[in-house]
């Protein structure tokens, strides 16, 4: 059993640690990547949203631009500029070259100046190669296109050739498809220029000199550029490109943009994917490391298994063996706060109270049975308390009926008289009983003096007890109380009548209300004989008398007692009686009126 149960967790760790090991292995190299790569591209679509606000209002604050690109690429780790609608990069003339053009055929380009940016053509690396060709006053020649009033030059050169600068993307799509006369896909006309350099502009320690540096990222903008000018139209359309160079992958985002004078402009932004890249790479080499630490965990996780599991399954199972055998005499020990001490614990007390019940359900087996010797001692003494009455009314009947002293009529009448009286007793408190005993009888309580109700009884027994010389010794208090004023009467004129009847002539007869804290205790404690220890709780029985030498001559139908016990009950007090060294002591406690 145990082999069993230690080999099932053993696999079943194994199957979980692995599929555990796969899963995460899936999602972190092939999921997470994918997920990693559309959350950020997600992320920097929104912020580039967030930019174009920022954008339009700082209008032409050039500053205030360029601050807005050195902060999104310190937040996005992503490249981002303006571009003009040539696709050329806006705001370069720390990077530049201003020309005044000669006469031309075209005379808008004749005699203006004209500022080239010359990212497109040299990258700072190599820009004291060229720098002495570009000094003011050179001569220059200027191949390339027009676009909305914009000169995109392709090709620069000067008389002697020793100065040849080209944008090898335009220069191919330029000579390649269009012919001077010929218009570009894109709107524009090829152009040829001279002119005489005014102004050249070098970058130093500025903010945006970090773009020109980034040649990966101005090769994209020129790709565009040379896109835009001879192949799509982008206006008016966003767009979303990969793009891959030495194994490493990049994302960029394209968004045409209107300013306020309704000119097309495009933000463009790059980003590297490279860190997940390398992320991932680093967690392949570590899921070598992370198997075997799984493998050797598979080994201690199985040991800790077979002595904190099994072991405590093997005990419940032979203590549940045992319980299913009614063998209660064994509990399982409860070393652990989990599961299976839970379970232990449960164990145990489901056997506790199984065992409980069995007993209980012995008990009232045997209640069952008082109960029903109890019922047909009822139907006895029920019995026995109308036959007597009927046999004397029949008696009664037999001798008016026979004429026999007829001198007596009128006593035999008042003797039939008083057993109907007897008998119509017998029945109000059978009835009253069954209504108290019933469980749907109601109780209503009302607010009251309680030493006005004791006076107001004595009152009316005063002739009973005047009759046998009695002593009524009253020691009250006036409180009030919350009971059913009409029940209580009942159950204290029970009290007294059963202390006037047993008490013998000229003895004392003791009502006293004691105060507790809430509550009033009431007694009632008279001189006579004591009654026997094993009677004290069969005495608010019905029909039971302590003292079976008294018959009905006393007037008591034996319901008295038991119909006060179901009255004491549907108030919620405590009752009781006891021997004291006079004699008996009745008492029952009331809640006192707040």
């Amino acid at each position: 059993m145990k082999k069993g149960i230690v080999l099932k967790l053993f696999l079943l760790t194994i199957l979980l640690c692995m599929l555990i090991l796969a899963t995460i292995y899936i999602g972190q190299t092939v999921f997470f990547k994918q997920y990693y790569a559309t959350q950020k591209v997600n992320d920097i679509k929104t912020s580039i949203e967030s930019f174009k606000k920022e954008y339009l209002k700082a209008g032409e604050n050039v500053q205030a631009i360029k601050r807005l690109e050195q902060d999104f690429y310190q937040e996005h780790s992503t490249w981002i500029t303006t571009l003009n609608s040539a696709g050329n990069i806006k705001y370069t003339d720390d990077f530049s070259v201003k020309i005044h053009s000669d006469a031309s055929l075209n005379k808008n380009l004749a005699n203006r100046d004209i500022t080239i940016p010359l990212y497109s053509f040299i990258g700072l690396e190599d820009l004291e190669r060229v720098k002495f060709n570009l000094g003011q006053g050179k001569r220059i020649m200027i191949d390339g296109v027009m676009k909305d009033d914009t000169v995109v030059p392709a090709i620069l050169t000067n008389r002697n050739r020793n100065l040849g600068l080209e944008n090898t993307l335009l220069s191919e799509e330029l000579y390649g498809n269009i012919t001077e006369t010929e218009p570009s896909p894109a709107g524009g006309l090829q152009i040829y220029l001279t002119g005489k350099i005014k102004k050249l502009q070098l970058p130093a320690g500025s903010v945006r000199s970090t773009i020109y540096t980034n040649r990966v990222f101005i090769e994209q903008i020129k790709q565009f550029q040379a896109n835009l000018l001879f192949k799509d139209n982008y206006n008016g359309h966003a767009k979303t490109m990969d793009y891959e160079q030495n194994d490493i992958n990049y994302k960029i985002l394209i968004r045409p943009i209107k300013d306020a004078n309704g000119e097309t402009s495009y933000i463009f932004a790059m980003t590297s994917l490279q860190p997940i890249d390398e992320a991932v790479q680093m967690l392949e080499d570590y899921y070598v490391y992370l198997i075997i630490f799984v493998l050797l965990l598979i080994v201690l996780a199985s040991f800790y298994y077979s002595k904190k599991i099994a072991k405590p399954l093997l005990q419940i199972n032979d203590t549940t063996s045992k319980i299913a055998d009614l063998d209660f005499s064994e509990t399982i020990p409860v070393r652990s706060k989990d599961e299976i001490g839970a379970l232990s614990h449960n164990i145990n007390r489901l056997s506790t109270t199984l065992h409980s019940h069995i007993n209980q359900l012995q008990e009232d087996i045997e209640k069952e049975k008082q109960l029903e010797h109890t019922r047909k001692e009822f139907i006895s003494g029920v019995s026995h308390e109308l036959k007597t009455p009927l046999s004397i009314l029949k008696s009664c009947i037999s001798i008016l009926e026979d004429g026999v002293a007829k001198d007596k009529k009128d006593y035999y009448f008042n003797a039939m008289a008083k057993e109907v009286d007897k008998m119509d007793m017998l029945i109000v408190d059978m009835l009253e009983l069954a209504k108290f005993e019933s469980g749907t009888y109601k109780m209503e309580m009302d607010v009251f003096y309680i030493d006005q109700v004791i006076e107001h009884i004595c009152e009316q027994l005063a002739l009973d007890i005047a009759n046998k010389q009695l002593h009524v010794h009253k020691h009250l208090s006036g409180t009030k109380v919350v009971a059913n004023q009409h029940r209580i009467e009942q159950v204290i004129t029970n009290f007294i009548t059963n202390a006037i009847r047993y008490t013998p002539k000229n003895k004392n007869i003791w009502i006293s209300t004691i105060e507790e804290q809430d509550r009033v205790k009431v007694s009632v404690e008279n001189n006579g004989a004591p009654i026997a220890e094993e009677h004290l709780e069969k005495i608010w029985d019905r029909f039971y008398r302590g003292d079976t030498s008294r018959g009905r001559s006393e007037g008591s139908t034996g319901l008295g007692l038991a119909i006060s016990k179901n009255i004491l009950e549907l108030h919620g007090v405590a009752y009781g009686v006891t021997n004291t060294e006079y004699g008996v002591l009745f008492y029952f406690y009331l809640n006192k009126k707040e």
